[in-house]
């Protein structure tokens, strides 16, 4: 004889184990650790000061 099985309890399962999968999947796709975050944020800032040192004045 097969096992009563609560149903209410499968589906809760069924889509905690799909979001689990798909979080797995979205960090891979999208996430970056946080030393990949702050290295970005420098590199971004360092060009940054470097366009502005060449920036010429114009003395209107």
């Amino acid at each position: 004889m097969p096992k009563v099985v609560n149903l209410t309890r499968a589906r809760k399962a069924v889509s905690r184990a799909k979001k689990t999968l798909e979080a797995t999947e979205n960090a891979a796709k999208y996430g970056r650790s946080k030393a990949d975050k702050r290295l970005a944020a420098t590199k971004t800032d360092k060009e940054a000061r470097q366009l502005d040192q060449h920036r010429l004045e114009r003395d209107d």
